[in-house]
């Protein structure tokens, strides 16, 4: 059977008709395309949305600018006071400029997992480790502010930079919480110390007051009289304070007692 006269501009429009569908490409809110036509970068990457791709004239690179986290792996560094520690990070970046990340650098994700592993450990190097555990949030801004000089060229921006975990060997980890018990001590030896301060303190101020006041003392002697008295002993032996003896004239009545009587007059 022969085919109609109008078979081959079906063929020419069915052919167009799949070459265009060929050259659309949709593109997402977060997505670029980086467009080379013929080996050269056009001057403003295409999308979001709708975009023609002329085929094969052009190639197009897809580029997300959403933010990318970056797990980079656990280092091994030695610190400035020479103790080997194992830290790893997580470095938050996101693309600015679609064309230099693709133009400026071969692959920018391997790039800066690279340049994190090794910022990461040029930076910690220096630090010692008492500083490494107490003031992260000053190694993490300043490993930011590296990264994001570095990576500024390949169109790339280094929002933030966290330090995850810090392992230590086994025999600094008992030293540091030998260091912490001794420390706990210490400070409960001070406190201890500063009560017994205060107590002394108080008990110089009271025995000053008892002392310009005789009777205080004899009504605390007497309290504490009270006191003995209602636990259960059997047998108690107490002092009996001279201030008792004048208070009450006692010591002059003894001494009157002992006087020898005087002769009876003729």
């Amino acid at each position: 059977m022969p085919f109609p006269t109008g078979s081959p501009v079906i063929t020419v429009v069915l052919f167009v008709l799949f070459y265009l569908f060929q050259c659309i490409k949709i593109l997402n809110e977060y997505e670029r395309a980086v467009v080379f036509r013929l080996g050269r970068l056009l001057s403003k990457p295409k999308g979001p949305g709708l975009v023609l791709i002329f085929w094969p004239i052009d190639r197009m690179v897809r580029v997300s600018l959403r933010i990318i986290t970056l797990d980079v792996p656990p280092q091994d560094i030695i610190t400035r006071d020479n103790v080997s520690v194992h830290v790893n990070a997580v470095v938050y970046f996101q693309v600015l400029d679609p064309a230099k990340s693709v133009v400026a650098v071969e692959d920018f994700l391997f790039a800066t997992s690279q340049m994190a592993q090794t910022t990461l450990r040029s930076v910690l190097g220096q630090q010692e480790l008492d500083d490494l555990l107490s003031e992260r949030e000053k190694l993490n801004l300043e490993l930011q502010s590296i990264l994001d000089r570095q990576t500024d060229a390949w169109g790339v921006k280094v929002t933030a930079v966290e330090i995850k975990k810090v392992d230590l060997p086994q025999e600094m980890q008992r030293a540091m919480a030998r260091q912490a018990e001794a420390e706990r001590e210490r400070r409960a030896k001070v406190i201890s110390a500063e009560g017994e301060y205060q107590a002394a303190e108080k008990l110089v101020l009271a025995a000053d007051m008892m002392s310009a006041h005789p009777m205080a003392m004899q009504m605390r002697y007497l309290q504490t009289l009270v006191e003995i008295s209602a636990e259960k002993s059997s047998t108690i032996v107490f002092p009996f304070p001279i201030e008792f003896m004048k208070t009450f004239n006692i010591e002059s009545l003894l001494n009157k007692g002992n006087q020898p009587s005087s002769p009876p007059k003729a």
